[in-house]
């Protein structure tokens, strides 16, 4: 909309005369005539009453687009800060998360369980055995200890060095196990 039009829009909007309105911006009726039919415009000092007088801005009187500007900044600004919002957000929910985690997975792995025995806690095993009805009775300990009743020298020596581990006992009895089961016996 021309300058002119909206003068004339809004004096009308507002029912001043055009003499009235001219009052009011310190010109005569007819120059307000000459604004109206776009033959002259206001210069500032003038565009500055007319604002005043027709209760509006000089930004709307001369169709400015200064606020639809302000108003696309505001909600960008609005948009910007409501995306940042859930980034946080979902960053917080990921910590809450981890935090979760990392208690649980502590819970589970860090605190020893009560009643399970580690197999670093039994010293010494004895097994009883037998081979073609011939019974024997193996002692070892961690210590080094090694003890073994109604067997040949060649059967301690085959058992001692190669099925007995000194540092794990539940391991030393598999094996010693499986040395007369391989060799048709049995351990009880």
């Amino acid at each position: 909309m021309k300058l002119g039009e909206k003068i004339l829009k809004l004096r009308k909007e507002n029912g001043l005369s055009q003499e009235q309105l001219g009052e009011k911006v310190e010109v005569t009726r007819q120059t307000i005539s000459n604004w109206e039919l776009g033959e002259t415009s206001p210069n500032p000092t003038q565009l500055k009453m007319l604002s005043k007088a027709l209760h509006i801005s000089i930004d709307e009187l001369l169709d400015n687009e200064i606020k639809s500007v302000l108003e696309e900044k505001v909600s960008n600004t609005e948009k910007l800060a409501g995306l940042i919002i859930k980034i946080v957000k979902g960053i917080g929910i990921a910590l809450v998360i981890l935090l979760v985690i990392d208690v649980l997975a502590f819970l589970l792995f860090a605190v020893p369980k009560r009643g399970t025995i580690e197999e670093s806690t039994i010293e010494s095993i004895e097994v009883d055995c037998s081979i073609d009805n011939k019974e024997y009775k193996i002692s070892v300990g961690t210590d080094g200890y090694f003890n073994c009743s109604n067997c040949s020298n060649d059967l301690q020596k085959e058992l001692k060095e190669n099925y007995t581990d000194f540092d794990d006992m539940t391991k030393t009895e598999e094996n010693i196990n499986d040395y007369f089961k391989n060799n048709h016996g049995m351990c009880e």
